[in-house]
């Protein structure tokens, strides 16, 4: 199976999406807790769970592109060891 990205492509991709889930997490557990940062002023949202369930759905948006990176990421590195055959 060939890889569909390249693999500077599919590294970058895998650590900005490592980078996100830690984020988003983090900004998600605190709507979820209705932490006094995220809800105390006037433009804030009022329903901090909804807001956590969103928040929770694109960090499970980004583990589905870590998965797709990383396995494109195997495929690269699967065929570097490999080798390529020249016929010549």
């Amino acid at each position: 199976m060939k890889p569909i990205v390249g693999v500077m492509q599919a590294w970058s991709c895998i650590i900005i999406s490592v980078f996100a889930v830690v984020i988003l997490t983090t900004i998600g557990i605190l709507f979820q807790t209705s932490n006094h940062s995220m809800m105390s002023g006037n433009a804030d949202p009022a329903d901090g769970k909804a807001v956590a369930a969103t928040v929770f759905g694109a960090v499970v948006v980004y583990a589905v592109f870590i998965v797709f990176c990383g396995l494109q990421a195997l495929l690269h590195y699967r065929d570097s060891r490999r080798g390529t055959i020249a016929l010549s």
